[in-house]
């Protein structure tokens, strides 16, 4: 019996370490993904946006941080303090995503306006059609928050879906042609979901080691984050979804 429990609490022990050193993975995947897109221009006066970008910036990275917080407060075993941060994880999730949904609708008239029109819309498609499955992952976590096993595995997942945009800059640093302007075209997002991917990978074999086999969570939620995001490449080139972005860009002014 205290072999059993001894084991337990070392897998527990061990559990809640690789969730705190991804936590810190995912801060870092943040930062430096942005950093030379984001940060750097900022830092030299030389980024020129809308404001709602650097809000909605601030409000990523602020999430981003949360989590960190929260897996801190698990990890040093203070669960009732990460319980009662609840309601403000669950507004400032709310926020952030409107604030996905209003950057990407003023950057698609910013767009426009420097003759940008198709493209953008195409683009927006990334943005507009992730939206749902992020919150999904994360309604399935809230209301599994009683169920720790499966709340910290859908909030990994919408964690690794949050790091693509980021993923996404670096390859866009590294391959973009020379002299590129404007929205990319929407394929960019392929190489930064499957690399983003590994991330789950990364916890399928922690799961394995510490349990023996991989939770279905990540099975079947790893399975929907890639292919729901490679099938909005296709759907993006659609006149389906250029007459909606259309209609999205005039309800924004």
């Amino acid at each position: 019996m205290e072999a059993t429990l001894g084991n337990e609490s070392l897998a527990r022990s061990r559990t809640q370490r690789f969730y705190l050193w991804m936590a810190v993975v995912f801060v870092l995947i943040a930062f430096g993904g942005f950093t030379p897109t984001y940060w750097a221009p900022v830092a030299r006066g030389m980024f020129h946006v809308p404001p709602i970008v650097h809000i909605h910036g601030a409000l990523l990275f602020s999430w981003t941080l949360f989590y960190l917080l929260q897996t801190v407060l698990v990890a040093s075993g203070r669960t009732p303090r990460h319980r009662s941060w609840g309601l403000f994880g669950i507004s400032l999730f709310s926020v952030m995503v409107c604030s996905i949904l209003v950057t990407r609708v003023t950057l698609m008239h910013f767009e426009d306006l420097q003759g940008f029109g198709e493209a953008s819309l195409r683009f927006s498609a990334i943005a507009f059609c992730s939206v749902p499955l992020l919150v999904a992952f994360f309604a399935l976590a809230i209301s599994n928050i009683r169920r720790p096993e499966i709340h910290k595995r859908f909030m990994y997942l919408l964690m690794s879906g949050l790091m693509i945009p980021a993923l996404a800059r670096i390859f866009l640093t590294m391959l973009a042609p020379a002299g590129a302007m404007g929205p990319p075209p929407p394929f960019v997002v392929i190489p930064p979901t499957l690399t983003a991917s590994l991330l789950i990978v990364v916890a399928l074999v922690h799961d394995w080691r510490t349990r023996g086999r991989p939770h279905p969570v990540y099975v079947y939620g790893g399975i929907m984050l890639i292919a729901w995001t490679i099938l909005i490449v296709p759907f993006a080139n659609t006149n389906f979804w250029l007459n909606i972005s259309r209609s999205v860009r005039a309800l924004g002014g």
